[in-house]
């Protein structure tokens, strides 16, 4: 299955989990995404992300000097992105229960009613 379109409809989903564990940069976000299991995530879907997302105030940033390369830019969740994270989670859970219900039913091919 090709599961592009189903990572565009849970990525700010994704990326404000990750987030509010921990504050990460653009990178660490992509990799903490990748090995819980999205190992399709694209770098440029991820970075876009967090843009839209700290444009909207759901994420703050700041800036960490590095010694051993180019200063990093962290993001972290704000009250509002732990808002819509909450509401988002909510509605993945009914969203997604829905689906599993869905998927478990019998087919019944060629029983008329």
């Amino acid at each position: 299955m090709d599961t592009t379109q189903l990572l565009k409809g849970v990525l700010d989903l994704t990326v404000l989990a990750v987030v509010e564990g921990e504050d990460g940069y653009g990178y660490d976000i992509v990799r903490r995404l990748r090995d819980g299991g999205l190992s399709d995530v694209g770098d440029a879907s991820v970075y876009g992300t967090l843009r839209r997302l700290y444009s909207s105030g759901a994420l703050t940033s700041y800036v960490v000097p590095s010694e051993s390369g180019p200063h990093r830019k962290y993001y972290g969740i704000t009250p509002t992105g732990r808002s819509q994270l909450k509401k988002q989670r909510d509605d993945w859970t009914v969203f997604s229960g829905t689906v599993s219900a869905l998927l478990g039913k019998p087919h019944l091919e060629g029983v008329s009613a």
